[in-house]
C-alpha cells in the first residue's frame, strides 16, 4: 500500500513539473527573455530527475530486481535517461529580445515518455510479477539499460536533426520568395524606382546579415550536437546489439535468431550507420545527414514501441499483452 502511494506520488510530481518546465521554456522562447525563469526551468527538470531516479530505486527494492523487465519499466527508465540528456549545458542562444536554447527541444521527450507512464494504459504492467527464466540473468541489466540509453541519446540527436531540417527549409522557402518579389519587382517599375528599390535593400543589410548570422550559428550548433549524441548512441546501441546476442546465446542457444526486435535494431543500428557515414563524409552536406537521422526518429519508434503492439515473437515479455 505505502509502496503504491509513493509510486503514485512520485509519478505524477515528475509529470507535472516537467510539464511546467515545457511551458517555461515556450514562454522564454515565443516571449521576452526571462532569467528567473529560465533558471527556474532548470531546477524543475533536476526535481524531475530526482523524482524518476526515486521511481526507479522504490520499484528496484521493493520488487528485488532491476527495474527493465517490461514495457512499463523500460519507459520509465527512457525518461530517466532522456532527462539527464536534457541536464546537459547546451548552447544558449539569443536573438533581439527573445532567446533559444537546445533544451527546448528534448524537453518535451521526457514529458512525452513520463506521460504515457502515468496515462493509465500501462497500469496493470506496474504491478508485480514474477520474472520469466529468460530474465532472470545478469545479462538483464547490461543489455536493457545499455539499448534503452541508447535509444535515448538516438532520439535527441535525431530531434536536433529534425530541427536543423525546419531551420534549412524555412531559410530556402523564405529566399525563393524574396527572389521571386524582387523578379516582380524588376519588371514592374522603370530603372530609376529599381535603383531605389535596390538602395532600400542595402539599407536592410546588416538586419539581415545579423539575422542569417544568428539562424548559421543555430544551425552549425543542431548539427555538432546532433552528431555529438547520436555518436554516443551509437555506441551505446552496438554494446546492446552485441550483449544482448550473448545473452541470447546462452538463453536460446543462438546468438541470432532473426526476432522482430533483433531484425528492427539491427536496421536502427544500419541506419545510424548510414548517418554517421554521409556525415564524416565531406562530399554530403549537413541536410543529407540530418534527412537520414530524421528516418531513424522514426525507425527507432517502430523497433522499441511498434514491435511490442504486435506481442509476437521472443520478446514478447516487453509487449502490451
Amino acid at each position: 500500500m505505502l509502496f503504491s502511494i509513493l509510486e503514485h506520488i512520485l509519478t505524477h510530481i515528475s509529470f507535472s513539473i516537467g510539464s511546467i518546465v515545457i511551458t517555461i521554456h515556450l514562454i522564454t522562447l515565443l516571449g521576452d527573455e526571462i532569467v528567473e525563469l529560465y533558471d527556474s526551468s532548470k531546477k524543475g527538470m533536476m526535481v524531475t530527475f530526482f523524482c524518476i531516479t526515486g521511481l526507479l530505486l522504490t520499484r528496484w527494492i521493493y520488487f528485488g530486481h532491476v527495474p527493465l523487465s517490461d514495457l512499463y519499466e523500460s519507459l520509465i527508465f527512457l525518461s530517466w535517461s532522456l532527462s539527464i540528456i536534457h541536464l546537459i549545458p547546451f548552447p544558449y542562444f539569443k536573438k533581439q529580445k527573445n532567446c533559444f536554447n537546445l533544451n527546448t527541444i528534448t524537453a518535451p521527450s521526457v514529458i512525452f515518455t513520463q506521460g504515457f507512464v502515468t496515462s493509465g494504459l500501462l497500469s496493470e504492467m506496474s504491478q508485480s510479477v514474477i520474472l520469466v527464466p529468460a530474465l532472470q540473468s545478469h545479462w538483464l541489466m547490461m543489455h536493457v539499460s545499455m539499448m534503452i540509453l541508447a535509444y535515448a541519446a538516438l532520439l535527441c540527436g535525431s530531434l536536433f536533426a529534425l530541427a536543423l531540417l525546419v531551420i534549412t527549409f524555412r531559410k530556402f522557402i523564405r529566399v525563393f520568395r524574396k527572389s521571386n518579389n524582387l523578379l516582380n519587382d524588376q519588371f514592374s517599375f522603370d530603372r530609376m524606382q529599381y535603383v531605389g528599390e535596390r538602395k532600400n535593400i542595402l539599407q536592410n543589410t546588416f538586419f539581415l546579415s545579423s539575422r542569417n548570422y544568428y539562424r548559421l550559428q543555430l544551425i552549425q550548433q543542431l548539427d555538432l550536437w546532433s552528431y555529438r549524441i547520436i555518436s554516443l548512441g551509437f555506441i551505446l546501441l552496438t554494446i546492446g546489439i552485441l550483449s544482448g546476442a550473448v545473452w541470447a546465446n546462452e538463453t536460446w542457444g543462438s546468438y541470432w535468431n532473426w526476432d522482430p526486435k533483433e531484425t528492427w535494431a539491427f536496421i536502427t543500428w544500419i541506419i545510424f550507420a548510414i548517418y554517421l557515414h554521409t556525415r564524416t563524409n565531406k562530399n554530403f552536406e549537413s541536410v543529407n545527414s540530418a534527412i537520414v537521422a530524421s528516418i531513424g526518429f522514426l525507425i527507432i519508434w517502430i523497433c522499441y514501441f511498434g514491435v511490442n503492439l504486435l506481442g509476437i515473437g521472443l520478446h514478447s515479455y516487453g509487449s502490451f499483452t
